[in-house]
């Protein structure tokens, strides 16, 4: 996977699930990602990943934490960009499916990342169904960078649409890649591809 790519994902989850987070009154945006972030350092603080099958039913855990906070679909509908409504429904389901084992693979390779950092809430936007929510990430040795989610509301509910780390927007990096893919070479490829670094 592109590098900037791994790096914005891993970022984006570092600081959403893997974290401690400082306290700050903010809206809905943001305590639905707090909530999650809490939920996760818990499970993480007793998780045991000494084994395959533990670590594999700690990803189970955090999954169903994490992925309902996520829109994969307007992610996977975002990172394909025009090439989505050239496809047919089978095919967006199939893409859809792809693109979301190939970010679920990313993330379960992460768990080890946790080590105690914090995330500083620095600001919340919302303007009717779409929010912003900003963030900072402290490291223990005292780095930060910045983490931006954006979001939009489902059916009522506040869910992610893209991840902004240090000014690289995770949806526009997959976006490029994909893109350079499907024009060199079709659709069928870039399934293809996004399967095998799932596998």
């Amino acid at each position: 996977m592109h590098r900037r790519t791994k790096l914005t994902f891993v970022a984006s989850l570092v600081a959403m699930i893997f974290c401690g987070a400082l306290p700050l009154q903010a809206g809905a945006p943001t305590e639905e990602i707090r909530t999650a972030i809490d939920q996760g350092v818990q499970i993480l603080k007793s998780a045991k990943l000494d084994s395959s099958k533990q670590r594999a039913q700690v990803i189970d855990q955090l999954r169903e934490i994490v992925y309902t906070r996520f829109d994969f679909e307007e992610m996977a509908k975002r990172s394909l960009g025009s090439h989505w409504r050239r496809l047919s429904p089978p095919q967006q389901k199939e893409f859809v499916t792809a693109f979301t084992e190939l970010l679920e693979t990313t993330y379960a390779d992460k768990i080890d990342l946790y080590e105690g950092q914090q995330v500083e809430y620095t600001g919340e936007t919302i303007d009717k169904n779409y929010a912003e929510v900003n963030t900072r990430v402290i490291g223990k040795n005292r780095e930060s960078y910045s983490v931006d989610y954006r979001l939009h509301q489902v059916g009522g509910k506040w869910r992610i649409y893209d991840v902004v780390a240090e000014n690289i927007s995770l949806v526009n990096n997959y976006r490029s890649q994909f893109n350079r893919i499907v024009v060199n070479s079709s659709f069928e490829e870039l399934i293809k591809r996004i399967k095998q670094k799932s596998s």
